[in-house]
Order: structure tokens, then C-alpha cells, then sequence
């Protein structure tokens, strides 16, 4: 009753360590040649730390991850908006994590390797499609071969083939018009370390967080992203985007954006390398499943990089799965239960990123109010106001405080499949 999983990034490597647990056959199917240490830092919200921990990795994210303590929003005169702890700080019974994805990816191969054997994932080897067939399904691979299996489960990001065979007609992810740049850079934290800040508005903005512990010097490895709005028909959009940039493209217009806590040019100058990005999405799907075959992750629900949601609910996903698993054994029936649970949620959540309903919408608010500029914020609008609407984004991305901490485990300790 194998399970085959098509991708070996978060989302397959964490199916892989449930699956470990709950005592039902894998392999994964990763298209690299090998896995590295790729990508810039992510955030882990506590609804997935808790599904990490429940795996047995609190050690290993104490190793490679910062605990987020606190989120500001600010304008683009440095002045603040609303600041709100996070993780344990806020009340969650488990820590948020701030991470370099290369070493969370690392962190959960390793720890897959040592449970299940080297033997349960290949690499070199990129899935294009898959079958249903009268005992399961098969995973197509691009080398011709084909393996198969009871389910297929594709983990496979935002240009999946297994999504583009389900949906042939769906065509390229779809640009709003901003572009990312992204790097790390040597530098001073913030409000007492653990602190991260999103700058700006919707035409400009800089997300900054520390994802390592400051040195004896005094400096931490800070993740940055700048980003800026363009004309969605603009010739940018026909770039490689995924390609080391120039730095002169966009630090100018930050140029001003220096303050007495963060220097954001300083950051921008200080990088070795900068990638460039579009911010990208799909639209929802009306269904997720096709006989025994499934989406998950970014394959199944690619939503813009707002509220650190992409990680995590590719974690959570997994534990989902798990979870049906465990209810309707290796079956169809599961990956419809994990479905009907999953989608209606993230659906929710790409549509609030979408319209403005995000975390960081305050952002724009204040802009729109007074251009960034005020003695005390609630001259311009109630804290009330902003408080509840933190509120809400985290009941629509299903972490928010009391809810999480009172919902018991996923997957109850010493549960596996009969």
C-alpha cells in the first residue's frame, strides 16, 4: 500500500516523516539531482511548530530557527502602525519560527533519511504525470520509467505537472504586478531581536526579519524583501525570474527609507546576492483530487507570500493527510477527507491575500488615511480597529490563539495505521 509522492521540498519531505510515523510505505520521487540548501527565510507559524514538534524536531528548529517574538507594521516614515507579540510571547502554547528555507528543507530530509533509510527517496528523478489504475495509481517519470502505487500525493510547487494534467487549460501562474527582490545581509536586529517589520505600502514596501542569533559582534543573518508595483502588462513580466538582480533596479527608491532602529538601503547594499521574484498565485480549484491521485502544497494552493502562510500549510497539509490515513486507511476516501478539509480553507486564505484582507493591509490603510505621516496612530484610526483585524486574518489562516491551543493533536500520539 505505497504511497508514491511526487517532490521532495517541505511539503513531500514532511508526507514522508507522517507517513514514517503512522507506519504506512512511501517513497518520494524529487527531480533534482540532489538536495541542497536552497531559497531565503521563511516564517513557521505555531499551528505548523506544533505539527514539527509533534514529530519530534523541537531540538533541530531550536538549531536552525530564530523564535519570532514580535511583528510591526510601519509606514514608510518609520513611523509605527501596530506592533503585536507572536509565537509563545503572544500566548501560543508552541513558538513561531523565523528559518532560511534551505535549512528547514535540510533539517527534514535529514531526519527523514535517518528514520526510513536513504532508500525512501530518489532524486534525479521528475515526475510528469500520473495514471489511476485499477489498484491505485502510478506516478509517470520523466525518464520513462513508472512506479506504482496505492496513492499518489503531488508535492510538487507551483509549476506541477501533476496540477497542469489535472488542469491542462489553467496556463502560467498569474503576476499582480509586483516584483520581489529577496536576500539575506549581515546586520543589527531590532526591538531586542526576534522582531519582524513590514515597511511601506501596497506600491512599496520592505519585509525584514533576523533568521539567525546575533554574533559576538553584535549581527544576525536579517531576510529581506523589498518589493514594488508595476504595470501588470509591463515587459517585466517576460523576465527569468528567478535570477540574481541589480541592487540599482530598486534601492533607489528606498533610498530615504533609514530610520534610528532599521537602515533599509543599508540592508539592500549589504547583500552578497539579490533573486528576483514575481508575486505569483493561481486561482482557487474546484477540486483538488482525481481518483487516487492528489494536490498538496503550493501544488494544490499557491498563494501570494502575505501572513507566512505558504510553508506552513504545506506542513499542515501533510499532518491532514496523515490524519485521513489514519481515519480511512490508505483509500481514495482519505485523500477526499484531507480535501474537504483542506481546500475551503485555503481557498479562504488566497482570496484574503488577494483583496487586501491580508495582515499586512494596515499598511495601505494608513497610507490611504494620512500618507504615512501622524503624531500618534489612533488620531487616524482606533487601535480597536487594527487589533481586530489582526484578529480575524488569524482566524481565516486557522492559528488563532485560543482556537489552536484548545484543538487537540492532528495525529494523537502512537497512532498508526492498522
Amino acid at each position: 500500500m505505497t504511497i508514491l509522492i511526487a517532490g521532495g521540498g517541505i511539503a513531500g519531505l514532511t508526507l514522508g516523516l507522517t507517513l514514517h510515523q503512522i507506519g504506512v510505505p512511501f517513497h518520494i520521487c524529487e527531480s533534482a539531482p540532489e538536495l541542497k540548501p536552497m531559497g531565503v527565510g521563511i516564517n513557521l507559524q505555531p499551528n505548523a511548530v506544533r505539527e514539527l514538534i509533534d514529530l519530534g524536531l523541537a531540538e533541530e528548529l531550536d538549531a536552525i530557527g530564530v523564535r519570532t517574538r514580535q511583528l510591526g507594521f510601519y509606514t514608510k516614515l518609520g513611523k509605527t502602525i501596530w506592533e503585536e507579540p507572536r509565537g509563545m510571547e503572544a500566548g501560543y502554547a508552541w513558538p513561531q519560527y523565523s528559518v532560511h528555507r534551505g535549512a528547514l528543507q535540510m533539517m527534514l530530509y535529514e531526519a527523514l533519511v535517518a528514520r526510513a533509510g536513504p532508500e525512501c527517496i530518489s532524486t534525479d528523478a521528475r515526475a510528469v504525470g500520473f495514471e489511476n489504475t485499477d489498484s491505485g495509481a502510478a506516478l509517470i517519470l520523466a525518464d520513462g520509467g513508472r512506479l506504482e502505487g496505492r496513492l499518489v500525493v503531488a508535492a510538487d510547487g507551483i509549476h506541477s505537472a501533476m496540477r497542469k494534467q489535472m488542469y491542462p487549460t489553467e496556463g502560467e501562474p498569474i503576476w499582480n504586478g509586483r516584483i520581489l527582490w529577496r536576500a539575506t545581509t549581515r546586520g543589527r536586529v531590532w526591538n531586542g531581536g526576534g522582531a519582524m517589520c513590514m515597511i511601506g505600502h501596497n506600491a512599496l514596501r520592505m519585509v525584514a526579519y533576523p533568521i539567525s542569533d546575533p554574533d559576538e559582534n553584535g549581527l544576525a543573518t536579517i531576510n529581506w524583501i523589498a518589493e514594488k508595483s508595476f504595470d501588470p502588462s509591463a515587459a517585466w513580466k517576460k523576465e527569468d525570474w528567478n535570477r540574481a538582480a541589480d541592487i540599482n533596479d530598486f534601492v533607489g527608491d528606498f533610498e530615504e527609507w533609514q530610520f534610528d532602529w532599521i537602515d533599509v538601503p543599508g540592508l539592500i547594499r549589504g547583500a552578497d546576492v539579490v533573486y528576483e521574484y514575481p508575486m505569483v498565485d493561481r486561482d482557487p480549484l474546484p477540486k483538488w483530487t482525481d481518483g487516487a491521485v492528489t494536490l498538496m502544497g503550493d501544488a494544490a494552493h499557491p498563494t501570494y507570500p502575505v501572513g507566512s502562510n505558504g510553508a506552513s500549510q504545506a506542513i499542515l497539509d501533510a499532518r491532514l493527510i496523515g490524519s485521513a490515513l489514519l481515519q480511512h486507511g490508505v483509500t481514495a476516501a482519505a485523500l477526499d477527507a484531507y480535501e474537504d478539509v483542506v481546500r475551503p480553507l485555503t481557498t479562504n486564505v488566497g482570496r484574503a491575500n488577494r483583496s487586501a484582507g491580508g495582515p499586512d493591509a494596515v499598511l495601505q490603510m494608513l497610507e490611504d488615511l494620512c500618507g504615512g505621516d501622524f503624531e500618534t496612530v489612533e488620531d487616524v484610526i482606533p487601535m480597536a480597529d487594527l487589533a481586530a483585524h489582526a484578529a480575524k486574518y488569524k482566524s481565516i489562516a486557522g492559528f488563532s490563539i485560543e482556537e489552536l491551543n484548545a484543538r487537540p493533536r492532528t495525529i494523537a500520539e502512537g497512532m498508526r495505521i492498522a
